[in-house]
């Protein structure tokens, strides 16, 4: 159901940048209105994705398993109080200093923008969501620490539904502006869809015991030494966003388009595969909350080979297929035949980094699982960030928007790199030889298959056929690679692992199982753990 959620949201948000490519094309309009989208992309990183995920699901995991220890008021609810309140006025007043500032934002995020008063009114439209995103974050980490998926994989449908459907009504007056103002739509109809079922999980009535002494110690999440290293590292990850749009705003125009439908497409095999790692996160939280790292590790280095292989094989039928696709997808309307194949080429190059970008959303979790977070997957990822920019300068001089697109494959696979070094020391004690083998020989296999469905769609005309058939061809060759070739890595069966239910969304159990019932104290706050002194 995850997974269907999680595609359903994936294939509307392809159609609604089919009908803003329709609409709008690929021209300054465009480029004005992915100025603004800069803000709710770097939001949903910051509050649904990564930060606001990182730091919440471990606090309520933890909150979860103290229930059993006879404390006299829940300790989920205490958590509510003590954070849901700060989070609403905090962010709330960033919204609105957002709203205000747009013009210097636009200014600092594209000096070379040929129409700023345009991105302005698309910025302060979508500055809304700093808000609702950080309401839809807030009850996707405690739903899921609950066991409850499928509201927080239902948001991205609910998101592109209020988008797609402001446009096709305020298209005619507001131009790309209903594209801004269908962000701010989308916020509110994302905590619409959560809000019924936590408000549910709230007043479920819990047994009351003997009071305990105070300690606990839920509200400290909130600490500025605690959130500092998961906030950097979210940030620095977005930024390689700013960086791009930085460095294409003084390119021809369109080139912001062209980067953008190019990584929304490419980006799809990555969503999926780290769908994997978002439904598991919370089981990793528990098992290492309860003492289990054993149990983290092993499904952790499982996710980790899965995701590798639905990435690699969707980055491998992208770029042997990559002109087919965007034609099929975007080649109508005001996008023209030439936007086709300054898109396509992109893709390519973007697709390239898909496996590091994949590793990067999946071993994270190896770090932030035990609420105790570190300053090196920010430093991590801002090396990647500076090779991001200072591979980009000369990449965007001499070849433009390809240019950037290898500074950013290039920056985030060494990001990957140095995260999965790492790994193996903290709380998850990941095999990283083990892991870094597995990996190295799919991404061999990827390379086989990406030649076989380059050949063999170069025949075929249609472009539905030759997507098609690129894809098949992937799919077999690597398969067949892997079957045969010599030590290849063991992957888990999918099917397996796709329906399998988490222990704590099973409804009827005699009995819970250790990693949910033990109790467990609060973990220290802040503080970094150095990489040689072994697990965290």
């Amino acid at each position: 159901m995850t997974a269907g959620l999680t595609a359903a949201g994936s294939l509307l948000g392809l159609v609604r940048d089919q009908i803003m490519a329709g609409y709008f094309g690929a021209g300054a309009g465009t480029d004005a209105f992915l100025v603004a989208w800069t803000v709710p992309e770097f939001a949903s990183t910051l509050l649904i994705e990564d930060a606001m995920a990182l730091i919440l699901v471990p606090a309520f995991s933890r909150a979860l398993a103290r229930r059993s220890t006879g404390l006299s008021e829940d300790p989920v609810r205490v958590l509510v109080r003590g954070t849901l309140p700060r989070i609403v006025l905090a962010l709330g007043v960033a919204a609105v200093l957002l709203i205000v500032a747009a013009p210097l934002l636009v200014a600092a995020l594209a000096p070379g923008l040929p129409d700023p008063a345009l991105a302005v009114d698309c910025t302060r439209l979508t500055g809304t969501c700093v808000l609702s995103f950080a309401l839809v974050g807030y009850c996707s980490a405690a739903l899921r620490a609950h066991g409850r998926f499928l509201p927080p994989a239902a948001i991205y449908v609910a998101y592109n539904v209020g988008i797609i459907g402001t446009i096709l009504v305020l298209r005619e007056p507001w131009g790309v502006r209903s594209a801004a103002a269908g962000v701010a739509v989308g916020g509110i109809l994302m905590v619409l869809v959560q809000a019924p079922t936590l408000v549910r999980e709230l007043r479920t009535p819990r047994q009351t015991a003997p009071a305990v002494p105070a300690g606990s110690g839920e509200g400290r999440i909130l600490v500025l030494g605690l959130i500092a290293p998961v906030v950097a590292f979210s940030l620095c990850r977005q930024s390689q966003t700013l960086i791009e749009r930085f460095l294409a705003s003084p390119l021809p125009a369109g080139a912001i388009s062209h980067l953008n439908y190019a990584q929304k497409v490419a980006q799809m095999p990555m969503i999926l595969s780290l769908m994997l790692c978002t439904v598991s996160f919370p089981v990793v939280a528990r098992a290492l909350a309860a003492g289990d790292p054993e149990a983290a590790r092993r499904r952790v280095e499982r996710d980790l080979l899965l995701a590798a292989v639905v990435v690699l094989v969707g980055s491998s039928t992208v770029i042997a297929a990559a002109p087919r696709i965007i034609e099929l997808l975007f080649e109508r309307g005001e996008f023209t035949g030439d936007d086709t194949t300054a898109t396509a080429a992109v893709m390519r190059v973007y697709a390239l980094g898909l496996l590091g970008q994949t590793m990067v959303g999946a071993l994270v979790r190896c770090y932030f699982s035990a609420a105790r977070p570190l300053w090196y997957p920010a430093a991590a990822m801002a090396a990647g960030l500076v090779t991001t920019a200072a591979a980009g300068v000369p990449g965007a001089h001499y070849w433009g928007a390809v240019g950037i697109a290898a500074a950013n494959a290039l920056g985030i696979t060494l990001s990957a790199v140095l995260l999965l070094r790492g790994a193996h020391r903290q709380a998850v004690p990941v095999r990283v030889g083990h892991l870094g083998e597995g990996l190295l020989r799919l991404a061999t296999a990827s390379a086989w298959a990406t030649g076989a469905g380059w050949l063999c769609q170069l025949a075929v005309d249609s472009a539905v056929l030759a997507v098609a058939v690129a894809g098949l061809v992937v799919v077999g060759v690597f398969l067949l690679f892997i079957a045969c070739a010599a030590k290849a890595p063991e992957i888990p069966p999918l099917p397996r692992s796709a329906f399998r239910r988490t222990p704590h969304a099973r409804r009827h159990r005699a009995a819970p199982s250790a990693a949910e019932a033990a109790p467990v104290e609060a973990a220290p706050v802040g503080g970094d753990v150095p990489l040689d002194h072994g697990h965290r």
